[in-house]
């Protein structure tokens, strides 16, 4: 089996509709995708609409974390996305993202970059508006060369020249608001040094302790050194291990399927599970 478990859609910052992201991912020869948009699950009804046979669906989101002034995302699979608590703090999420990418655009027309609100939003379209739009934005205006170049200090990095800060969850809270919605939690890349600072050690044996499954460790923003040192981390404090593309379409270089998880691992984030199950393909919709 091959199962990858983040991923995103035009839902938030993907270039991928729900649909086509599904579709793609059975041409990847996948057996197992996770639509993960950041603090949403507006994708997940189309997505199941269009799931091909053969290809099984794990509904998802990526929780916007901070945790003393370090930003976080925290993988959250299979909760009931009904759940009041949780449901409300995705919206408070989601509700911040336009006035802070607002003022994204302020803060780069003060260093002198052309980029304006409206170029923005026509990148985000019907996406939850972020910062990869803000750095498309900037891609198209010839700033930088790529979105990831868009995420360092002089730009878009946290505490850049660029950055604004929004609502985003305690990751202690959001642990408990995902366990008590019967979903499962899982760190996404957790040395990920290459966007920002990240969590000490200290940290992850806390989260560990507050009832966190798992940490991502095959991950394209981790090399060699820094997966070994998460499989030791995992090992020690009794956490499941999971790899993924982190997916986003054109919008990143990395591939369907770049990244994948143990089906053992898998099987286990399914038993845990008890606010919704994996859903597996019935032939889906034709391709408009």
């Amino acid at each position: 089996m091959r199962i990858d478990l983040h991923t995103h859609s035009t839902a938030s910052d993907g270039t991928d509709t729900p649909a086509d992201l599904v579709r793609n991912a059975a041409a990847a020869g996948l057996d197992v995708v996770a639509l993960t948009d950041h603090d949403t699950t507006r994708g997940h009804a189309q997505a199941v609409a269009a799931l091909p046979a053969g290809l099984t669906l794990v509904t998802g989101a990526e929780l916007s974390c901070r945790i003393d002034g370090i930003g976080l995302h925290m993988l959250a699979y299979l909760f009931d996305p009904e759940e009041p608590e949780l449901s409300r703090e995705r919206e408070l999420v989601r509700d911040d993202r336009v006035p802070r990418a607002q003022g994204m655009v302020a803060k780069l027309q003060e260093l002198g970059v052309p980029v304006t609100w409206e170029q923005v939003a026509r990148i985000a379209g019907d996406g939850s508006v972020g910062r990869p739009h803000v750095a498309e934005a900037l891609v198209e205006l010839g700033v930088v060369d790529s979105v990831s170049d868009a995420f360092v200090p002089d730009w878009l990095a946290d505490g850049g020249r660029a950055y604004v800060g929004k609502h985003e969850l305690d990751p202690f809270d959001a642990i408990r608001l995902v366990k008590a919605a019967g979903g499962v939690t899982v760190f996404a890349h957790p040395l990920a040094v290459k966007r920002g600072q990240v969590v000490p050690e200290s940290v992850i044996g806390e989260l560990a302790a507050a009832g966190l499954d798992g940490l991502e460790a095959d991950h394209t923003d981790h090399d060699g050194a820094a997966r070994d040192r998460l499989r030791g981390i995992a090992r020690d404090l009794g956490l499941l291990v999971t790899g993924s593309s982190d997916y986003h379409g054109s919008r990143k270089t990395v591939r369907l399927g770049a990244y994948t998880t143990d089906p053992e691992i898998y099987g286990e984030i399914t038993r845990r599970a008890t606010g919704a199950f994996p859903v597996p393909g019935a032939g889906g919709s034709a391709r408009p």
